[in-house]
């Protein structure tokens, strides 16, 4: 479990990247800040020692603490998105999105593609032991075929691990599946029909829209950008589109990172409810915050039993670890035995490991762990991203958890194109084009943060700069001839 001092100095480190605290602005002194946080003098000394360490604030003699100027720090401008009509329409470009999934996960590529963290955040060690201890301690009926809807033991865990964050799902409502996506197509399959539509914002991440198409889904696009999306939209979607369900993320979305507020997300609730459209809710970067407290799940707003909790430890502890959940409301209960026909069973000793892992609080601790490094690193990319692109209007989101990060270009860039090029070189990046239809993201990619800043992703991100320079050059000239 962090200490206080660590919490306290997440809390102003987050501040300080959003830029609500701002360069060379005074802290409170030590006993101020003791005063206003109720803690004692110590800690709040451990607190600024760590940022100080952090090199996120310095301490000026007989004049106090203050923020650190970043080197290199310069603002950095969010993406602009489009507004467009939501129609009913079917997933295009399949064999492109087959393609370039398959190349984001390729390991011999730089590793800019994959939304995964470094295998230097997996908490190895912690999960060996606990592995070693549910096998250890199984009894005789774990090796016989497991129960579909998932060992009793995990579901117990992960009630209790949830419950500690503020919200309530009971074990019999829990079904662990084999990862987040298999868990959104038993969903989906079970609440619609081949042919249906389902309601999606977008940009969204192009791994839900490639499983809508190949399960022969179309979709009903409702505009999206860095602040969330429009929920007056969904609502209209929800109304006259005869859409039965809708896939929604509001906890650090990919790509963009937002996080829906209380309210908006008490609103959906509302709304699936009103007009008994059912919301399929993927929580999967939600223990990726980079605050001290984890964001509450659209579910948390839910009493009519329309909203459908999945998700998985892929994103905040090891995408190898392929253990997920989708939790049903007593409103689905006649589903129960559809839902373990189509569930793939998970491996035991797995689910005895992660219940292990949860109940000993080595999990909770990773988590601890993680956040802050998280934020520091995603902080890293952007800077280093905006210093490579120098001269170049290129915008980012800035998310508030997770670690996807969203570029746009200049509309002359291509980023189909610009994908092609960093292929070659062994770079793997996701072009903004798989994220909507019509090519209206067809100017921005996505990047992996999840991994260090190493030589080998500057150097990447360096190749990706030189090419869109060249291509801003080239059509400055083309449309020079022109004129």
């Amino acid at each position: 479990m962090a200490f206080q001092y660590q919490l306290l100095a997440q809390q102003i480190a987050q501040k300080i990247y959003a830029g609500e605290i701002h360069a060379e602005q005074r802290l409170s002194s030590l006993r101020q800040f003791a005063t206003q946080q109720g803690t004692s003098l110590n800690t709040a000394k451990s607190c600024y020692e760590l940022l100080e360490a952090q090199g996120l604030i310095y301490v000026k003699d007989k004049s106090g603490y203050f923020v650190q100027t970043q080197a290199n720090s310069q603002p950095i401008g969010v993406p602009e998105h489009p507004d467009f009509q939501s129609n009913i329409r079917e997933v295009s470009n399949l064999e492109l999105q087959i393609q370039i999934h398959e190349a984001a996960i390729n390991s011999q590529l730089v590793h800019l593609g994959s939304i995964q963290l470094s295998p230097n955040l997996v908490p190895a060690k912690a999960l060996s032991r606990s592995i070693q201890r549910a096998l250890k301690h199984c009894k005789p009926q774990d090796f016989l075929y497991s129960d579909r809807q998932g060992h009793q033991q995990l579901r117990d865990a992960l009630a209790m691990h949830w419950a500690e964050d503020g919200f309530h799902i009971a074990p019999e409502q829990i079904y662990i599946s084999n990862g987040c996506m298999p868990a959104l197509s038993v969903m989906i399959q079970s609440l619609t029909a081949e042919g249906d539509s389902v309601i999606v914002p977008t940009p969204n991440y192009n791994g839900q829209l490639q499983l809508l198409a190949l399960l022969k889904r179309k979709i009903i696009e409702i505009p999206a950008n860095t602040e969330g999306f429009d929920l007056e939209r969904l609502e209209q979607a929800m109304q006259f589109s005869g859409a039965k369900a809708c896939l929604l993320t509001a906890n650090f979305q990919n790509p963009l990172g937002f996080c829906l507020s209380h309210l908006e997300k008490e609103k959906i609730a509302q709304l699936a409810a009103k007009y008994q459209c059912y919301v399929i809710e993927d929580d999967i970067y939600a223990e990726c915050s980079f605050s001290v407290d984890r964001p509450l799940p659209i579910r948390y707003w839910d009493q009519q039993g329309y909203v459908i909790y999945c998700g998985s430890v892929s994103k905040s502890l090891s995408s190898a670890y392929r253990v997920g959940w989708f939790c049903i409301s007593p409103r689905l209960k006649h589903l129960h035995a559809k839902l373990l026909m189509q569930n793939v069973s998970v491996n035991t000793p797995l689910q005895l490991g992660l219940a292990d892992l949860i109940y000993s609080r080595a999990y909770r601790q990773h988590l601890n762990q993680l956040r802050p490094t998280l934020m520091q690193q995603v902080e890293q990319y952007r800077q280093f991203i905006a210093q490579a692109f120098d001269g170049v209007d290129v915008r980012i989101n800035r998310p508030q958890g997770s670690y996807a990060l969203w570029l746009q270009f200049p509309q002359q860039v291509d980023g189909l194109a610009l994908y092609y090029h960093a292929l070659a070189q062994g770079i793997n990046i996701v072009p903004g084009v798989l994220f909507g239809e019509d090519r209206r993201y067809n100017n921005c990619i996505r990047l992996n943060a999840g991994h260090e800043l190493s030589e080998d992703v500057q150097q990447a991100i360096l190749q990706l700069a030189m090419w869109v320079r060249k291509t801003l050059i080239l059509t400055s000239e083309i449309e020079s001839v022109g004129s």
